[in-house]
């Protein structure tokens, strides 16, 4: 009797774990299609017109009513439609399971921490903690924040990076504000100039509809590039939540820092000792795969997840979809969409529909091939003046095997297999990035100009570099 009791107890838990295993796939599967149907149904209204209301049910609207309505009118369609919504790693990080998988990546930042520890005192003797990468990188904060002042000058936060020789991170953190800043600015412009060409074409109010500078003030620090005059907003700030997502973003920095150090640095180092001949290079891409895909994920949800999640609630921005659910990508036409829901809706609205609302819908592939171009520009200006020397590796993955895998991995394709193969072409490409780009960078350090020419500056360097440091 006893036995039977046990096994009908373990029998009661083994149903209860599948029961509660089925209703968070249950739910998972209904709040992503609710999402999606949404989604597609804002999507949908904002390119149709809304059919007039007889005027048995409504009454006549007045001349400033009319005029109220047509100012927010796009001469192509209504635009991006904001609604309050979570980000969704949040939702996900409600499940243990998913939650699971955070805590793995927490371990493996101890044990990071815990290898750099012993070997400094293994080699050394003593704890080493100066934290030297993140020192060199970070240097110089007083004159990235005086910069970032002087953001809208033009091109002068080039120029201040270029002269003072700022390291990379700050680097970073100015020419990334830098396009910030005029990607905001082209949006708050785009759609402010089609209300004020049509109060000067009708003239049915005494002055045309602009914003308040509060409002464009909001603009400049909301976590999204398209402007609008009001936001959905929540009702409260949650400070408990901006101080974890802020920590967060301090624990993925120092990630990334022993990522660089355990993984990357070592083996880089005294990569001007060797001929980089074509087995070389295989190796350097294959090595590089495991500290790309890190930094990768690192860079997703420091940045999309976190940061911007962080601003959102001190902003009280309620539309948190920085993001979509890229890693079930089966296609890189569906991963390019989703990986980065900020910038691809400023494309989007701002270079592909526009472009084409001016070919009057005649050269869409014409548009896509524009959307890629403006897309490489951008990334490999802000990777040449950080890194100090140009080298077109992204700029090369962009247009040639980007625009491919976007044709042959398209919507179409479906299956588990499609997304194994979108994962594989993720990891090869961030091997070759952190490969190629780290390659040069040490070059660029052991084997300097002695003549400089315009072939010497735009010829890689790592190409015929083979001296010791």
């Amino acid at each position: 009797g006893k036995i039977e009791v046990e096994h009908m107890i373990s029998k009661k838990l083994q149903l209860k774990r599948k029961a509660e295993y089925l209703k968070n796939d249950l739910m998972r599967q209904f709040d992503s299609q609710v999402n999606d149907f949404m989604d597609s149904l804002i999507e949908e209204s904002a390119t149709l017109e809304p059919a007039p209301l007889p005027a048995v049910f409504s009454p006549p609207l007045s001349d400033k009513e009319r005029n109220k309505l047509r100012h927010f009118r796009l001469p192509h369609g209504q635009g991006k439609q904001f609604v309050s919504r979570r980000s969704l790693l949040d939702e996900l990080f409600e499940v243990n399971h998913i939650r699971t998988i955070y805590h793995m990546f927490i371990a493996l930042l101890i044990l990071f921490i815990l290898s750099t520890l012993v070997v400094d005192f293994i080699d050394e003797g003593r704890l080493v903690l100066d934290f030297d990468l993140l020192v060199y990188a970070f240097g110089q904060i007083p004159l990235v924040v005086c910069t970032w002042i002087c953001m809208f000058l033009s091109f002068l936060p080039t120029y201040v990076v270029v002269t003072n020789s700022l390291p990379p991170a700050s680097c970073f953190i100015v020419i990334m504000e830098q396009v910030r800043l005029m990607m905001k600015a082209h949006s708050f412009v785009r759609e402010n100039v089609p209300r004020v060409l049509t109060w000067a074409k009708e003239k049915t109010s005494p002055s045309p509809v602009v914003p308040q500078v509060s409002q464009y003030l909001y603009f400049l620090f909301a976590p999204t590039l398209i402007y609008r005059d009001k936001y959905p907003r929540n009702p409260a700030i949650r400070w408990g939540y901006v101080a974890t997502k802020l920590l967060q973003v301090l624990g993925s920095l120092f990630y990334a820092y022993y990522v660089f150090v355990r993984l990357c640095i070592p083996q880089f180092r005294s990569i001007s000792l060797q001929i980089m001949d074509l087995r070389a290079t295989v190796l350097c891409v294959f090595n590089s795969i495991l500290p790309g895909v890190l930094v990768l994920l690192l860079a997703f949800f420091a940045f999309l997840h976190c940061w911007l999640n962080a601003f959102a609630e001190m902003l009280r921005f309620a539309d948190r979809m920085f993001y979509k659910d890229w890693w079930n990508s089966t296609s890189f036409a569906n991963y390019y969409r989703t990986w980065n829901v900020v910038v691809h809706d400023w494309l989007y609205y701002y270079m592909y529909r526009d472009f084409l609302w001016m070919s009057e819908k005649r050269f869409k592939p014409a548009a896509m091939l524009f959307v890629f171009t403006v897309s490489a520009v951008v990334h490999e200006y802000i990777l040449a003046v950080c890194f100090g020397f140009f080298y077109p590796v992204l700029f090369c993955l962009f247009m040639c095997f980007g625009m491919m895998f976007n044709f042959i991995l398209h919507d179409q394709r479906k299956g588990p297999i499609w997304n194994i193969i979108m994962w594989t072409s993720l990891f090869l490409g961030n091997g070759v990035i952190i490969c190629l780009y780290s390659q040069e960078w040490y070059a660029q350090q052991y084997c300097p100009i002695k003549e400089p020419s315009f072939l010497e500056l735009v010829k890689p360097r790592s190409w015929s570099c083979h001296g010791g440091p």
